[in-house]
């Protein structure tokens, strides 16, 4: 299981990102995918999970301000960020589910700016 994420970068507060994960070496779509997130000096945090049928978790965090999809033809999950906060600053890491196990992908850095 391979995990890429993608689409970070520098906001300022109240923009917008778009993170995404191209997941490889099998089909996920009935896996969980999920995003998670570490701040300097933290530890890693829950952001969003969506399951195979489209189910979605959200942190009370992020709730209304991020919305996290899948395309399961391209083995992909995406989270769509608005509304960002100084706090949102951290890695995002995307995850899957898999035997019991949960696979995680290189970060993607996230930085939010006043």
């Amino acid at each position: 299981v391979q995990l890429q994420a993608s689409g970070g970068g520098l906001v300022q507060v109240g923009g917008s990102l778009r993170l995404s994960c191209a997941a490889s070496g099998s089909s996920f779509s009935r896996n969980v995918m999920g995003w998670y997130r570490r701040a300097p000096g933290t530890q890693r945090e829950f952001v969003a999970s969506i399951s195979g049928f489209g189910r979605t978790m959200y942190a009370d965090s992020v709730k209304g301000r991020f919305t996290i999809s899948r395309d399961n033809t391209k083995n992909t999950v995406s989270l769509q960020m608005d509304s960002l906060k100084l706090e949102d600053t951290a890695v995002y890491h995307c995850s899957v589910d898999r035997d019991g196990m949960r696979y995680w992908g290189e970060g993607t850095q996230v930085t939010v700016s006043s």
